[in-house]
């Protein structure tokens, strides 16, 4: 009776595969970053990760490959989940749009570089449909809060979940995050305390008026 062989493994030969590809995803965040994800070529990201071109392709794939795949990482890793199942325990909006506050700071603090990168490559037609994947997925994380926020009369009836998801991407988008460390210049604790603040005012909380 004849058997197919069997395919031989190298485990040696695949942790060496796997570090190359760290590698050169870590170089591609670099220069993504640093110079522009549009100015950036493949010859560039081989040589900033000490590798020829073709194993670039062969390992992580096309610049935008690359560029999906590092901030997929990112998305993957991101506290949305976690601070959405704290938030149904909230019992006040305050207490609410303080944990949403500090599950934004989270990530922004984690992946700022991502975020960084994000604008870098804004420009570029394949990366702007990243971004708009990105987006989504962010604001798709907010309007799972804004439901929760609804279905636990934590604001006014007359805010339906459209309307608080479009008041929470107002108060803890990337571009309100931005706005306050990179062109404003503030920490990150003074940050959310204040897009806390924000966004008990902008849902009609105690105090707004």
């Amino acid at each position: 009776m004849s058997s197919e062989p069997r395919a031989y493994r190298s485990p040696r030969r695949e942790r060496d595969a796997a570090r190359t590809r760290e590698e050169i995803l870590d170089a591609a965040r670099r220069l993504f970053v640093s110079r522009g994800y549009p100015r950036v070529t493949m010859s560039d990201i081989a040589r900033e990760a000490g590798t020829a071109v073709k194993t670039v392709y062969a390992s992580a794939g096309t610049k935008a490959e690359l560029l999906r795949e590092l901030l997929r990482l990112d998305v993957a890793e991101s506290s949305a989940p976690a601070t959405i199942e704290e938030l149904r325990s909230a019992p006040d909006l305050a207490t609410a749009t303080a944990c949403l506050a500090r599950g934004t700071r989270s990530d922004h603090e984690r992946f700022g570089d991502s975020i960084d990168l994000l604008y870098a490559s804004l420009g570029d037609e394949g990366a702007d449909r990243i971004w708009q994947q990105v987006m989504g997925s962010y604001r798709g994380a907010l309007r799972e809060a804004a439901t929760v926020l609804v279905a636990k009369g934590l604001v006014p009836e007359g805010l339906d979940t459209e309307e608080v998801s479009d008041r929470l991407w107002f108060c803890f988008g990337i571009a309100a995050w931005r706005t306050l460390l990179h062109d404003c210049g503030w920490d990150h604790g003074r940050a959310e305390s204040w897009l806390g603040a924000q966004a008990v005012t902008a849902l009609g909380g105690p105090g707004s008026g």
